[in-house]
């Protein structure tokens, strides 16, 4: 992510998914991979979005800095086989004097001014469920959350993230798109984080599993 006067070749967002190009850059992935599955082509699309956006959001909220992300103001540029390569933004946004730490307030932004419409465009013309789409961003954004976790919280839970999938609604009263999304699961002396809904990666040729995160059983030691 980076400011967009300086994302060489990049598009407005808002024109790459207004005028076919995200259709294009699906069928440049499917074809530089081999698949032939639209919705796990347009999943794999959104985990390398997806990635792109929340880390770097999360992030910056960590550091009292709220980044900008509605659509329309922001740019986008791909790698050749079709994948995001870089977002860009309009600024650099705007300094929190908020210390909140709650993940759920961090979101809410997210969810409402670009999350929702691009998961849209995302079932519209990659054909994956919302449900899924949903899933996909909720893995970037507990990693994110987690890996700048400062302090263990007073009721020892060791998941930081933890009230983001397991609360019904946001802070402002809407329902909770990421609840249930991950779970935790302990297996032996191991606790495992675990999707809730499988991402089709399985159904890309050459495309490793994403091993114990997996919502298949059967794809977790693939």
């Amino acid at each position: 992510m980076m400011l967009s006067s300086e994302l060489e070749g990049g598009i407005p967002l808002s024109e790459f998914f207004g005028s076919g190009g995200f259709s294009a850059a699906l069928d440049t992935y499917a074809s530089a991979h081999g698949s032939t599955d639209r919705r796990a082509v347009a999943s794999m699309w959104s985990l390398y979005y997806f990635s792109m956006l929340t880390i770097p959001y999360i992030v910056a909220r960590r550091a009292d800095h709220v980044l900008p992300v509605v659509p329309a103001e922001m740019t986008i540029a791909l790698a050749e086989d079709g994948l995001p390569r870089a977002l860009g933004l309009a600024r650099e946004g705007d300094w929190s004097e908020s210390k909140e730490a709650n993940l759920l307030s961090f979101v809410m932004p997210l969810v409402s001014q670009h999350l929702a419409e691009i998961i849209v465009q995302l079932k519209a013309v990659g054909g994956i469920a919302p449900k899924l789409a949903w899933n996909n961003a909720a893995v970037y954004i507990d990693y994110a959350f987690n890996a700048t976790e400062r302090e263990r919280p007073a009721d020892g839970d060791a998941w930081a993230s933890r009230s983001l999938f397991s609360q019904p609604h946001l802070p402002d009263g809407s329902a909770n798109p990421f609840l249930g999304c991950l779970r935790h699961e302990t297996e032996g002396e191991e606790t495992v984080c675990r999707r809730k809904i499988c991402c089709l990666r399985y159904l890309l040729p050459g495309i490793p599993s994403c091993g114990e995160l997996c919502a298949l059983p059967a794809q977790r030691k693939q």
